[in-house]
């Protein structure tokens, strides 16, 4: 069974049609690119799947989520499902990345310190960070924030990553090691939606590519 499906979907902001027909199919571990020019509609897809854009028309499937009739009070727990990675961070910049972690964890119903502790831990290490939770936000670069993000990404052991844009404030450099490290996640059986207008990453870490362009979405081939 697929783990999100869908079909003829239609999305608006405000009057604008963003898609329209638009339909996608994506399976366990699987590691999609979203490309497309800024504004072509790259963000607005990804919002609608964590329910920030409501799917006008069609069929939309996540998980066992129905997104055309999903319920305010169920959203949450859809989202607990869903690691998000964002361009701009957005860490709590008062809070130590153990405390960023910490608070993430007990607002998603973690009670046990222990436990806790632990996962903080395992996620730190997956992302390479293993040494840096003591540290703050503006202690860090660009590259090793967004490394912090994808671990708060992998707290609740999601089925699918939505990465929008995760590169877009890195070097050249560190933007590859974002995304050799977002393909491993995927090799690791997490599927991983990353959004870029960044054609070299696209080639030089080949996988599967949907081009957002005119309000419609289309496969390219590899």
């Amino acid at each position: 069974m697929a783990l999100l499906k869908l079909e003829n979907i239609e999305i608006n902001r405000d009057e604008n049609v963003i898609l329209r027909n638009a339909s996608l199919t994506l399976h366990d571990g699987e590691f999609l690119y979203i490309i497309g020019k800024v504004g072509s509609g790259k963000s607005s897809l990804l919002k609608s799947l964590y329910c920030e854009i409501p799917i006008r028309q069609g069929e939309a499937r996540l998980m066992e989520y129905n997104l055309r009739r999903i319920k305010r009070k169920e959203i949450p727990f859809l989202r607990r499902k869903l690691g998000i990675v964002f361009q701009d961070f957005q860490l709590l910049t008062d809070r130590s990345v153990i405390r960023n972690l910490e608070f993430v964890l007990k607002a998603t119903g973690w009670k046990k310190r222990e436990e806790i502790e632990e996962r903080i831990n395992n996620v730190l290490f997956q992302v390479g960070m293993q040494t840096k939770g003591y540290k703050m936000p503006h202690e860090l670069s660009g590259g090793e924030q967004q490394r912090i993000v994808i671990a708060r990404a992998l707290l609740n052991e999601p089925k699918l990553i939505l990465a929008d844009e995760p590169t877009g404030n890195l070097d050249p450099e560190t933007s590859s090691q974002i995304v050799q490290l977002l393909h491993d996640i995927s090799l690791k059986g997490t599927a991983v939606i990353m959004s870029t207008h960044n054609y070299t990453i696209v080639n030089n870490y080949p996988a599967r590519i949907v081009k957002c362009e005119n309000a419609h979405l289309s496969d390219i081939a590899e």
